[in-house]
């Protein structure tokens, strides 16, 4: 039981008294209320680190993410040109297969924009005479022209 300064004439009082003995005044209902301890189990407060902590990895993982959507796509398309074929694979977790023989190739297109030209890729659209919806259209291949050429030299062949 603490001891503390009556707030009318300034003489010790103890906090449990109702009224201070010297001058009468209520301490016991002037005085804010104490505090009452908490359970051994009870939470007091959860802190967690402040997201500004994280400023950086939150600020450059978005140039992480654009990386890792490039790499599966470029990996998800390969063309192959053998003697007697052209076969396209395309997908990562799934596949699709097509195979184009070099004398049922009608057109080989290419697509360039200025920036493309600059730096030497293209689409590259293979259209044939097979059927009426076979037409692929590959993004992004370097050199479009060698392998256009390389495309039309094959069909000569057969």
């Amino acid at each position: 039981m603490p001891l503390i300064d009556c707030p009318e004439c300034r003489q010790p009082v103890s906090t449990v008294a109702k009224a201070c003995p010297s001058c009468g005044f209520p301490v016991a209902e002037r005085l804010p209320p104490e505090p009452a301890a908490p359970a051994a189990n009870e939470l007091l407060a959860e802190v967690r680190a402040s997201w500004w902590n994280f400023f950086w990895h939150l600020f450059f993982f978005w140039l992480i993410v654009p990386l890792i959507i490039a790499a599966v796509r470029r990996a998800s398309v390969v063309l192959r040109i053998y003697p007697d074929r052209i076969a396209l694979e395309r997908g990562w977790f799934s596949k699709c297969y097509r195979d184009f023989i070099p004398r049922d190739i009608r057109s080989v297109d290419i697509d360039q924009n200025f920036l493309a030209r600059l730096f030497g890729i293209g689409d590259l659209t293979i259209s044939t005479s097979a059927t009426v919806e076979a037409s692929e259209k590959i993004l992004g291949i370097p050199d479009p022209q060698a392998i256009k050429e390389l495309i039309l030299a094959q069909r000569g062949n057969r």
